[in-house]
């Protein structure tokens, strides 16, 4: 592997995380973390603002609506 490779690869190691790093301060940010209701909507957005990173810093408010399957009675 040559030193270009290996340097292009953690350069792109190093982007993803610090993207992934603001995105998790973004759901912090909004208290996506508090309360114990683990909800799919609620998981589902902190996800997706983790994801989005610093386009929620710029106007994303990314948000999930779902539901899930009610069991049988």
């Amino acid at each position: 592997m040559s030193t270009r490779t290996t340097t292009g690869s953690r350069v792109i190691t190093v982007v993803v995380l610090v993207w992934l790093l603001i995105g998790l301060a973004a759901a912090a940010q909004r208290h996506y973390f508090a309360g114990s209701d683990a909800t799919c909507a609620k998981v589902g957005t902190t996800l997706v603002t983790i994801v989005a990173g610093p386009l929620n810093y710029v106007g994303a408010n990314p948000k999930i609506d779902c539901s899930a399957p009610q069991p049988s009675k």
